[in-house]
């Protein structure tokens, strides 16, 4: 990895001193440096608006630094080599004057690097003030989700920005495509002729594809009671996997190639109106449960709660892509908070042999499953059936696992955070990993009218108890079809 070439920046990261930048960014940062991937003369410079000393804030991202990165990662040469590219500047966003003090900090003729860890609507105006500095035919400028809440919204968003910077130089992270399986959905299914001439519904029962979170709120009570987990979860993460899943193989590795085939799916997403946002779609809010043994309080119970909220911290649906490979093939995606495990994990299902001979009781093992696990494991495993060993099973059968475990089979290299790989990206003026603009648009387009349908139908979400695997009705919606969520305990 360290042989990759990377051009020399500065990297300027506006709100540098929050949560996202602390905890994920700075130490992203530092596992590069500390890689040899940073080039020697890139700078690194923390814009925030908190007002205090520069020497203050720089102590903070140390602090943060030594938190959030592994102690045996923390290395005194590379972390003081970090800490030697970093300095710190106050600035209001919103006011052009202080972009001229910035324009003198980054003088010179290296590109530079504006990552926005900030609201989205700020977007528009930090773009405007760059341009008014004369920063911006130099700039790439990287923007966090989420853009918007819902397809007008993140339009205008998107046309602020677009008004000073061409999609070009527009990085949209969706930290989910830097993880290190994902990246391998595309060395899986087109470097292996023996899964792409499968991948289709000649050869695919179904699909599942679960996030499930541990935690509830975590004090995220003002910005998630706004969202809701379908604006938080499934817009972005689980239809950006989906896209990965179903597209068609691109023409090339090139980043608009990738990104054509997945706006395919997306444009190709079956509406759900109607009957189907009671048999296909299922929104549940948590209620008090027990997580890890403990009693954990409900949704309307956490700090600052709005006791008549009726946003939903899970949703189950069945999604259909209208095209000629997946045609009867159903995607099950289901995200929620409060479940029992952490875990993000895709399954494809395969379809059963056409004749089967063996045993009648064994049937319901049959099937070969490919896993793909995001965490907290990143890996992949095919399960198949073989016979079970010893001379008095006969032609017993069995499902076992052909795995492929990536921090056990490369014991010596070190899984990057995804941060860090998306990072590299942007510093290498690659796209590959960064979602287009229609993308969103098509993404929001999908995700409004199932809202829509909701505010509509006066639907409230079903409660669950915290630390289950959601409302009942969510294992109806599988079930209904002769199928099971894959894995529930």
């Amino acid at each position: 990895m360290a042989a990759i070439s990377v051009e020399p920046c500065t990297f300027a990261l506006f709100g540098a001193l929050g949560d996202l930048a602390l905890r994920k960014l700075f130490p992203a940062l530092y596992q590069l440096d500390r890689a040899n991937l940073l080039h020697a003369d890139t700078r690194l410079l923390a814009l925030a608006r908190e007002p205090g000393s520069a020497q203050e804030h720089l102590s903070t991202i140390e602090t943060h630094l030594r938190r959030h990165v592994a102690p045996a990662d923390l290395e005194p040469a590379a972390l003081g080599r970090f800490l030697g590219r970093l300095s710190y500047q106050h600035l209001d966003f919103l006011q052009p004057e202080g972009y001229q003090a910035l324009a003198e900090q980054v003088a010179g003729e290296l590109p530079l690097i504006a990552y926005f860890a900030t609201a989205a609507a700020v977007y528009g105006a930090i773009c405007e003030n760059l341009d008014k500095a004369g920063l911006a035919a130099r700039t790439r400028v990287v923007l966090e989700k989420p853009i918007g809440h819902d397809l007008e919204s993140s339009r205008r968003v998107n046309d602020a920005v677009a008004r000073f910077f061409p999609e070009s130089r527009v990085y949209r992270i969706d930290h989910y495509l830097g993880k290190e399986t994902v990246q391998n959905l595309i060395a899986l299914r087109f470097a292996n002729s023996l899964f792409e001439t499968q991948w289709n519904q000649n050869s695919i029962s179904h699909v599942e594809i679960t996030v499930a979170e541990k935690v509830g709120i975590e004090g995220r009570w003002g910005y998630f009671d706004k969202a809701g987990q379908l604006r938080d979860m499934i817009q972005n993460h689980l239809l950006q996997l989906l896209c990965l899943i179903a597209m068609d193989p691109p023409s090339d590795l090139s980043a608009d190639s990738i990104r054509d085939e997945k706006v395919k799916v997306l444009k190709a997403l079956a509406p759900i109106t109607g009957d189907g946002l009671s048999t296909r779609v299922v929104r549940g809010q948590y209620i008090a449960g027990y997580s890890d043994g403990k009693a954990v309080p409900g949704y309307l119970e956490e700090d600052n709660a709005n006791a008549q909220s009726d946003t939903e911290t899970f949703v189950a649906l069945r999604a259909d892509i209208r095209n000629w490979r997946w045609s009867g093939v159903p995607f099950y995606l289901r995200t929620g908070k409060r479940m029992p495990q952490k875990l993000s994990q895709i399954v494809i299902h395969f379809k059963e042999t056409p004749h089967y001979i063996f045993a009648p009781e064994q049937r319901l093992q049959i099937g070969n499953k490919l896993i793909i696990r995001l965490q907290p494991d990143e890996g992949i495993s095919l399960r198949v059936m073989t016979k079970e060993q010893g001379l008095d099973k006969g032609m017993q059968l069995r499902s076992g696992p052909l795995q492929l475990n990536f921090s056990d089979t490369w014991r010596t290299a070190r899984i990057p955070d995804a941060y860090e790989r998306l990072l590299l990206e942007v510093m290498r003026g690659n796209q590959n990993l960064f979602v287009r603009k229609d993308e969103i648009e098509y993404a929001w387009q999908w995700c409004d009218q199932l809202i829509a349908g909701w505010r509509n139908a006066g639907d409230a979400p079903k409660p669950y108890a915290a630390g289950s695997w959601g409302p009942m009705s969510s294992i109806a919606l599988i079930t209904r079809d002769g199928r099971a969520w894959y894995g529930d305990i």
